[in-house]
């Protein structure tokens, strides 16, 4: 297989319940990572089960960029009663989150006729190449695959903890937004701008959380100059923050919605862009996909949106999000390793630092946590430089999450103790 792939724990799976994991020589394991940000619902939900039989006794495919099947329009108007934004919206069906954000690369520039992109400093979209030109989260992303997709300028996202300008909020005067204000009166036309993209908390960064003031500016930056702003909700949508979206956090209305990894549990490869009517003005033939959407897929979606309405797992994630975050906060208080404790509903992160003052990062002493709390049964995920990365599944109940973070409390008291 490709050693492309990035597989840093030595788990070999063979089946799973909830939010439980058995490998191939008996070891249960508890996951707090929902199979990599994927598995809102668990492991092997019996009803997202049933959902996919049913479905694939009668029809696995059938051509829909080109027909029609009910599981595909059906899926189309729950996603867009859910979505934010009280206009007439169109979807659009792709195989992932990569493919997502490509549908919103190229229908900004089609509606917009404008050449250049905003993304930001430590971004994560995805690694096709319109997806990975929007992306800086990592070097070895970009490494030998230039020329990447033109046009696109970077900003510095807004990293309150390790602030770029050597700032702290709330005194920062938000330089970071006022960056981007002289970067396009020195650097590029705001004329020339079809879209922004930012993911609401940056994920493969280490769940970084912005201001509450930061994305209103941004709107209404946006707005000004008649940019779209795009929301990568890949990892941060459908309940995950303890909103149906994260940007409701911050009250703002994005023009473009990018949804994947949790929409259909893990069932099928599925990912969906949602615009309004008027953005998604492009023509048939300018894009589509054999895939996307298709029956299995669009099944499983459709009772993964019941189990989150009939659980009312999106209130679920706020409350044991409340919960886990002041646990790791109370572990932190204990802990010279940790630097700072943030999170959002049941996306949850752990900064790792060897110094209070310098915030130098325990990159190493990271990896031994993670790889500590594997050897005790409980699967945490990396992030950032030095980051733990804790997102367990929506319907994980209190217990399991408890027990999880005294497994993770216990895995790094061991390292403290080696170190």
């Amino acid at each position: 297989m490709s050693p492309s792939y990035t597989r840093t724990e030595p788990i070999v799976a063979k089946e799973g319940w909830g939010c439980y994991v058995r490998d191939v020589d008996g070891n249960v394991l508890l996951d707090l990572t929902s199979g990599m940000f994927v598995l809102n619902y668990g492991y092997s939900h019996p009803k997202l089960i049933r959902a996919v039989e049913r479905q694939a006794t009668k029809l696995t495919h059938f051509a829909g960029t080109d027909f029609y099947y009910e599981a595909q329009v059906e899926l189309a108007e729950r996603l867009v009663a859910i979505t934010p934004g009280k206009f007439a919206k169109r979807v659009y069906f792709g195989n992932s989150g990569a493919e997502s954000v490509e549908a919103a690369f190229k229908c900004a520039r089609w509606h917009t006729r404008r050449p250049r992109m905003i993304a930001y400093t430590g971004a994560f979209h995805g690694r096709t190449f319109g997806a990975m030109s929007l992306s800086s989260m990592n070097a070895l992303h970009h490494r030998y695959f230039a020329p990447l997709v033109p046009g696109v300028s970077f900003m510095p996202y807004p990293y309150c903890y390790r602030c770029p300008f050597g700032q702290s909020y709330p005194g920062c005067d938000f330089l970071c937004f006022e960056f981007i204000r002289e970067y396009i009166q020195k650097v590029i036309p705001p004329e020339e701008v079809a879209a922004v993209i930012t993911e609401p908390i940056q994920g493969g960064s280490g769940y970084i959380i912005p201001p509450p003031e930061y994305y209103p500016m941004l709107k209404e930056l946006c707005e000004k100059h008649d940019w779209l702003f795009i929301a990568d909700e890949i990892q941060t949508g459908l309940g995950r923050t303890g909103e149906m979206f994260a940007m409701k956090h911050w009250k703002v209305v994005p023009d473009i919605v990018c949804i994947a990894k949790a929409l259909a549990g893990g069932m099928a490869p599925i990912g969906a862009t949602i615009t309004s009517a008027k953005i998604m003005d492009w023509e048939p033939g300018a894009h589509a996909s054999t895939f996307g959407g298709n029956l299995i897929a669009c099944a499983a979606a459709l009772e993964g949106l019941n189990i989150l309405e009939k659980q009312k797992l999106v209130h679920r994630a706020a409350e044991l999000g409340k919960l886990a975050l002041k646990r790791l906060q109370e572990l932190a208080e204990g802990s010279r390793f940790i630097g700072e404790v943030r999170g959002k509903g049941l996306l949850l992160a752990v900064e790792m630092i060897k110094d209070g003052r310098t915030k130098e990062r325990a990159i190493k002493e990271r990896n031994a946590v993670v790889r500590e709390a594997l050897n005790r049964g409980l699967i945490v995920f990396r992030g950032g430089r030095s980051v733990i990365r804790i997102a367990p599944p929506l319907t994980i109940n209190r217990r399991e999450l408890e027990l999880g973070l005294d497994i993770f409390g216990e895995a790094l008291r061991e390292v403290e103790r080696k170190c």
